[in-house]
C-alpha cells in the first residue's frame, strides 16, 4: 500500500468533508439552527449537476451554478415552511421538519431522477498528475482549492464583516434584535439560503469522485455532524481542520486496517478529542 496515495487520499477527502460542512458551520455555529435534511440538499444538488451536464448538455462551471442555485432555493423554502419555529427557537421541532424534508427529498429525487446510480463526469476528472509516486485528478485538486478558498470567504466574512456580528446577535435573542432593528426574517432566510447554496456547491465538486445514489445523503449528514462538533461548534478554523484530519484519518485506516470499520473508528476519535478537550479544535484552530 503506497503511503503517499493514501495520504494524498485523505488529503483530497478531508477537504470534501470540510467543503460539504461549511453550511452547517454557519447554520449551527453562528446561527445555532440545525437542518438535518442538509444531506439530502447534498443529494439533489448533485444530481442536479449530473443532469444539467449528462441531460442538457451543459458546461460543468454553468452546472455548478444550477445546483448551486437549486440547492438556495430549497434552503428558502425549508427556511419559509418553518419561520415560526426559527423565530421561536424550537429546536426540537425543527429538527423533525428538517429531517421530514430530507425524506421528502429523497423521495421525490427517486421520482424524477430514478433509482440508478449516475456517474459525474467533469472535464477534470479525466486530468491527472503523478506526485511522488501517487497519482491525483484535477478534479481532486479542484476540490481542495474551492474548499481553502470556501474557508477563507467564510472566516474574514464571519469574523471581520457584519454579517458575522448581525447574524450571532440574532442568535443571542431574536426579540431583542428585531427590537434593536434588524431584520431577523430576512437574516433566518440568508442563512438558509447560503447552507443550502454551500452544500450544493461541495456537491458539485465532491460528487464527481462517487456515484450518485439517493441513498448518498444521510452519510454526508452524519459526516458533516462529525467534522463541525469536532471542530468546535462556531469555529471556522476549526471545522476545517478537523475535515482535513478526519479525512487523513479515515484514508489512512482504511487503507491499512479495514475500510468497513473507518466510520467506526472516526467516531471513536470523535469520542475521544470530546472527552478530553470538549470544546473541540476550536481554540487549537483560532476559532472565537
Amino acid at each position: 500500500m503506497n503511503l503517499v496515495q493514501q495520504i494524498i487520499n485523505g488529503i483530497v477527502l478531508g477537504h470534501g468533508y470540510a467543503l460539504i460542512a461549511v453550511g452547517w458551520t454557519v447554520l449551527l455555529g453562528v446561527a445555532r439552527l440545525v437542518n438535518f435534511g442538509h444531506g439530502q440538499i447534498y443529494m439533489i444538488a448533485a444530481f442536479v449537476t449530473w443532469w444539467s451536464m449528462a441531460g442538457m448538455g451543459l458546461p460543468y462551471p454553468v452546472a455548478i451554478a444550477f445546483a448551486m442555485l437549486a440547492g438556495l432555493l430549497i434552503g428558502l423554502v425549508m427556511q419559509a415552511a418553518m419561520l415560526r419555529l426559527t423565530f421561536a427557537q424550537d429546536l426540537v421541532s425543527i429538527m423533525i421538519v428538517t429531517l421530514g424534508f430530507g425524506h421528502m427529498m429523497r423521495g421525490i429525487a427517486g421520482l424524477v431522477f430514478g433509482g440508478q446510480p449516475q456517474v459525474l463526469e467533469t472535464p477534470l476528472t479525466y486530468l491527472d498528475f503523478e506526485i511522488a509516486g501517487a497519482w491525483v485528478t484535477a478534479q481532486d485538486l479542484a476540490v481542495i482549492g474551492v474548499s481553502i478558498a470556501a474557508f477563507l470567504l467564510l472566516h474574514f466574512g464571519l469574523e471581520r464583516g457584519s454579517l458575522g456580528r448581525t447574524a450571532r446577535m440574532v442568535a443571542e435573542d431574536p426579540k431583542l434584535a428585531q427590537l434593536a432593528g434588524i431584520d431577523v426574517r430576512r437574516v433566518y432566510f440568508a442563512v438558509f439560503a447560503f447552507e443550502g447554496a454551500a452544500v450544493a456547491l461541495a456537491a458539485a465538486m465532491v460528487a464527481p469522485r462517487t456515484p450518485i445514489l439517493t441513498s448518498i445523503g444521510f452519510e454526508e449528514v452524519i459526516i458533516t455532524f462529525v467534522v463541525v462538533v469536532l471542530g468546535g461548534i462556531g469555529s471556522v478554523a476549526g471545522s476545517y481542520l478537523a475535515g482535513l484530519g478526519l479525512g487523513i484519518f479515515t484514508a489512512l485506516f482504511g487503507g491499512f486496517v479495514s475500510p468497513a470499520y473507518a466510520t467506526t473508528a472516526a467516531f471513536g476519535v470523535l469520542i475521544l478529542v470530546l472527552v478530553l478537550r470538549p470544546s473541540g479544535l476550536a481554540m487549537r484552530a483560532g476559532g472565537r
